[in-house]
């Protein structure tokens, strides 16, 4: 608004003072509320009888504060609107990052690809060629012997035939017993020598097979860090709640750290603090979006890991299951992997994580847990039904006599986007 019209809406009764009205060349002193115009008194009982009045200065002080308000709502919209707008700027700028950053993925992983192609193809000419040399040489080594034996056989024909044109009897009789015509030089017997031919069947087709093997491991490797990129990306800060902490239970100073002490403390017995299992939740709590965190599990031979629904059973026994608000993965035995699903499901681990992240989408159902070191899914809750606040929860397990000391840390999350 102009300082001008600003102006103007300040001062309208001295505008108005000394004004006269047209008509009856009265003092305009009143404001007539029912044709919405300024008015001299005389007009109250004349032109605009039975009309609704006010003084006038009541009338411009009343708009003078409803224009206030007005124009305080429209710096409001102008300002909500120039922060919509910088958040789209900001959107489209994380998204051209995202984009640039999808780009660079694809070119890395689409020239490994094509350098696998390359180094395969060369492999497979190479192997196809080194069968060809070693037919060739067997071949050759064939043909140099039989030429060979030809020679010699072509040589003892020729001595035969000068012989046979012989008429000197006593000659051919005392000549053919010293060549021993009856006998042919040694040979091999040729009829089960034999040549085969370079095979090459199969070949392109088990080199292709062991390409895809090997680019299907690759690419697994590839989308898992790129997933587990992307989920990090979410990462919260997440503290320990004391007063959900079982009283067996040591945390650390910063609320990061949990471990089993087998000495069941004397704290005070609130609702929200378990009292039957070892367990303890995050402060933080989330009822919408996408959040992750890392624990540390290094050195422990049985932890629970995962996220619960605020309205969980915390005085008495629980299923670790859905049903019951649990989204858990969990240790026993040192080396028992299982999923807390329904019915619990047995993980199959290559090696066991030392670092587990935890995502969940509220929006979606979605809960998965990674191995942070390995770049690799664990296993996944999807189709879930959320309609309570969320909570981290840890359990770092009974502490065995020292076996299970090891605390449970919340880790720090290492982006490597």
């Amino acid at each position: 608004m102009s300082g001008l019209k600003r102006h103007q809406l300040m001062d309208p009764v001295e505008n108005l003072e000394g004004r006269m009205c047209t008509k009856h060349y009265k003092p305009l002193e009143l404001f007539c509320k029912t044709d919405q115009t300024c008015v001299c008194m005389l007009c109250t009982v004349l032109d605009h009888k039975m009309h609704e009045f006010v003084p006038l200065k009541d009338e411009y002080e009343g708009k003078k504060v409803e224009l206030e308000k007005t124009e305080a709502e429209i710096q409001e919209m102008i300002q909500k609107r120039r922060l919509k707008i910088q958040e789209v700027k900001r959107i489209v700028k994380l998204s051209e990052e995202d984009a640039d950053r999808e780009k660079a993925e694809g070119v890395q992983v689409f020239t490994d690809l094509k350098e696998s192609v390359e180094r395969k193809l060369k492999e497979l000419i190479n192997t196809i060629e080194e069968k060809q040399r070693t037919t060739k040489k067997q071949a050759e080594d064939s043909i140099k012997e039989l030429e060979q034996e030809i020679s010699e056989l072509m040589k003892r024909s020729t001595e035969v035939e000068k012989l046979c044109l012989s008429e000197d009897h006593l000659q051919l009789l005392q000549s053919s017993q010293s060549l021993n015509i009856h006998l042919p030089p040694p040979t091999k017997d040729w009829t089960k020598v034999s040549v085969p031919p370079a095979s090459h069947e199969g070949t392109v087709r088990r080199a292709v097979s062991q390409l895809e093997e090997k680019i299907s491991e690759k690419m697994k490797k590839l989308f898992a860090e790129d997933e587990l990129k992307r989920v990090q990306k979410f990462a919260v800060d997440v503290t320990l709640d004391p007063d959900t902490a079982h009283p067996a239970l040591i945390l650390s100073d910063d609320l990061k750290q949990v471990n089993d002490s087998d000495v069941r403390k004397n704290l005070p017995n609130n609702p929200e603090r378990f009292a039957f299992y070892s367990l303890v939740l995050g402060k933080q709590s989330f009822s919408s979006g996408r959040f992750y965190f890392e624990v540390q599990v290094k050195g422990k031979t049985h932890w629970d890991v995962g996220v619960v629904r605020e309205s969980i059973t915390r005085k008495g026994p629980i299923a670790l299951s859905p049903e019951d608000g649990y989204w858990t993965i969990y240790l026993t035995n040192g080396n028992e992997y299982t999923a807390g699903a329904g019915p619990p499901v047995v993980l199959s681990l290559q090696s066991g994580p030392q670092k587990v992240g935890v995502f969940v989408d509220y929006e979606e159902g979605l809960v998965s847990f990674y191995d942070v070191e390995a770049a690799a899914l664990i296993y996944s809750f999807t189709g879930c039904s959320f309609k309570e606040k969320l909570f981290p929860l840890f359990c770092p397990g009974l502490n065995h006599g020292g076996k299970n000391s090891a605390p449970l840390i919340i880790s720090p999350v290492n982006q490597t986007v």
